[in-house]
């Protein structure tokens, strides 16, 4: 049975439009105009339990809305939402206690407190146990590493110490559920692994279902079994990331290393890229096997290294929004 279920979600916002100069605040005041726009446009998905859905799109998509209304924050216009059976911003209070969330740009955490006591006061709001809150802290501070972070005010911490902490916030109640908005936005390659490694820890032992929003496709590639993109406020691909590869391109790269500078031509493959000793050939493998390309580029030229790779998935994401006519402000 599925966990979330989302079907047919339209949400709309109005902005205010105001007119250039002057005398246009002025009318603004008196008359003002609106124009519409529409974040969600008929979105509709699934999640089973213990799935990592990798949630991505441009800056604008609806990526974000969709985790406010899953989350109860935002009330859709029309359209069903049910989690764990229940109407997210129905019935709000029994909802939150089953969902964690953390807002990349954002914190949960009071900002003039020690990060324990930021801990101690969500423990009262979600009323945790004393002895669950204290299975789960201890969990989670070793994992995290907040041990020497736990007496700093929340003010004073790094951006990749605040995401730390929040992550751990966000489950102090064992969640079954975990919305991550952009959790990766900004840290160092350090905290961004660690980040990621313990994401990946707790789906896989704690079965905690996962919905991840990013622009970091790396975070994608190295987390999600499955991904969702989603344009203009309606959903472009949903399945695994092979899927979304083969849906827009079955293109592989061949990078080689040669020994001396020379021309690469072959009537299968198109070079990309010729730097120095380092040639980048496109291929279709579905048009010429990839050890009969390799066969034929070793036999005419004397090579030192090369390796295979996928298109990167920035873009197939690319190519995918160019076909679907959609524009990356991201």
């Amino acid at each position: 049975m599925s966990q979330i279920v989302v079907e047919n979600l339209i949400k709309t916002f109005q902005i205010a439009q105001r007119r250039p100069g002057l005398w246009g605040a002025l009318t603004g005041v008196v008359h003002r105009t609106y124009r519409t726009i529409s974040a969600l446009d008929g979105v509709s998905f699934s999640i089973e339990p213990g799935e990592l859905v990798g949630y991505i799109g441009p800056n604008g998509a609806g990526k974000s809305t969709t985790v406010k209304v899953l989350s109860g924050i935002l009330v859709p216009d029309s359209g069903r939402c049910e989690i764990l059976g229940r109407t997210p911003w129905q019935d709000r209070i029994a909802h939150v206690a089953q969902i964690g969330v953390v807002f990349g740009q954002r914190t949960q955490l009071w900002w003039d407190l020690p990060v324990i006591e930021s801990f101690d006061l969500l423990r009262d709001i979600y009323r945790v146990p004393q002895d669950q809150y204290v299975n789960s802290r201890d969990e989670l501070i070793p994992l995290l590493d907040l041990a020497p972070l736990l007496d700093v005010p929340v003010r004073q911490l790094s951006l990749g110490q605040r995401m730390r902490c929040d992550l751990a916030a966000s489950l102090i109640h064992a969640p079954p559920i975990l919305f991550l908005d952009e959790p990766t936005i900004g840290l160092d390659a350090v905290s961004k692994l660690a980040v990621r490694d313990f994401i990946k820890k707790l789906n896989k032992e704690r079965n905690v279902t996962v919905i991840l929003t990013t622009h970091d496709m790396d975070d994608i590639e190295a987390l999600c079994t499955r991904v969702m993109v989603i344009g203009q406020g309606t959903i472009l691909s949903d399945g695994t990331l092979e899927d979304l590869r083969s849906n827009v391109t079955r293109e592989r790269r061949l990078i080689v290393d040669l020994e001396s500078i020379s021309e690469i031509s072959d009537p299968d493959a198109q070079v990309l890229t010729a730097e120095g000793h380092r040639v980048q050939l496109t291929f279709d493998p579905e048009r010429i096997a990839t050890a009969d390309l390799i066969a034929r580029i070793t036999a005419n030229h004397p090579v030192r290294d090369l390796f295979v790779e996928n298109t990167p998935i920035e873009e197939i994401i690319s190519r995918l929004y160019k076909e679907q006519h959609i524009q990356n402000n991201g």
